[in-house]
Formats: structure tokens, C-alpha cells, sequence
């Protein structure tokens, strides 16, 4: 068995003494947790760890720690393969990112993980997904619980960010760029 590291050693005893504590330093002892079992390659538990710590971030309206958690979130579906959900959590922190004017954070996050394919949304790549699997827009509006309107929505913000006109251009996008 390896030997522990000091970061690991340091990450049990942020977890001891946040234990029974307030809850931002159990939110910051279970990001810190998740990130620890993420560089060990613990995808699936840090996956539980960072959720909680967002969890809390959110309760506490802290939007900026929460999407900073959500950057490590994506960082970890990613490595369970599940791109469409790491796409929309980095798009999540994304947008926060913006709209609170962290500059830094953004050029890191677009630096590490580039803005999703033609500058769509996590929910536009799903809707396009759905789009080149065949569903049609009430199909999809129940898949993703969304209105008709909502989803005719999405589709007409999908062409115009890819320039495109039909479904036919949006499946051949989707199988171009490998989005399904």
C-alpha cells in the first residue's frame, strides 16, 4: 500500500476538525476531500465529496466557492466518461464565472477545458444529442423535462450560434464534432 501523502494527511485532519463545526468548513473540508480522491484517481468518491460541498455552497448562497466546486465536479465526470455532465457543470461555473466578473477563474476554466463544442450550453449539446439520435421535440421536451416551446427554443439558439438551418445540418454537426 502507498504511503500517505501530506496532502492526504492534511485532508483528514481539515475533515476531523470541521466535524461538527460550521457548515463552510465542512463545505471546504469536503471539496478539499473530493479533490484529494480525485488526483488519486477516486473519481466516483470524490464525485460525493464535491457534490455535498456544492450542496452546501448553494445553500449558503455562495455562488463563487459553489462554482468553483463545479469545475472540479466536471473535472470528475470527465474521468467517469460522462462528458455531457461534466460539460454542463463547467458550463454552470462558467456562467458564473461571468456573471460575477472572476476573469481569472474563466481564463483558467477556458484554458483547461475549452467552452462546449460551437459555444453551445450543456443543454443545447443535450438537445442537439437528442436531435441526432432522431427524437423529435416532444420526445425531447419529456426526456429533459422541458416545455415544446423551450426545446424550439434551444434548437433555433443552436442554429444560429452553428450557423446552421435544419436538423439534418444539426445531426451532421453532432457526428462531425463526435457529440453523440
Amino acid at each position: 500500500m502507498a504511503s500517505r501523502s501530506v496532502v492526504e494527511e492534511a485532508a483528514d485532519e481539515l475533515s476531523r476538525s470541521s466535524e461538527g463545526g460550521p457548515l463552510v468548513h465542512r463545505a471546504q473540508a469536503q471539496a478539499v476531500r473530493g479533490a484529494v480522491l480525485l488526483e488519486r484517481g477516486e473519481a466516483a468518491q470524490a464525485l460525493a465529496c464535491l457534490r455535498a460541498a456544492c450542496e452546501v455552497w448553494h445553500s449558503l448562497a455562495l455562488p463563487y466557492a459553489a462554482a468553483r466546486v463545479r469545475v472540479r465536479i466536471g473535472d470528475a465526470c470527465r474521468a467517469l466518461g460522462d462528458n455531457a455532465s461534466a460539460a454542463l457543470e463547467n458550463d454552470a461555473a462558467r456562467e458564473t464565472f461571468v456573471r460575477l466578473g472572476a476573469r481569472a477563474d474563466l481564463e483558467h476554466l477556458d484554458r483547461t477545458v475549452p467552452p462546449s463544442a460551437g459555444g453551445l450550453t450543456g443543454r443545447e449539446v443535450e438537445v442537439l444529442r437528442l436531435v441526432a439520435a432522431g427524437h423529435t421535440n416532444r420526445a425531447i421536451a419529456g426526456e429533459l423535462v422541458l416545455s415544446e416551446k423551450t426545446v424550439a427554443r434551444h434548437l433555433s439558439n443552436i442554429y444560429a450560434k452553428l450557423g446552421i438551418g435544419s436538423r439534418a445540418a444539426a445531426t451532421a454537426y453532432a457526428y462531425d464534432h463526435r457529440l453523440v
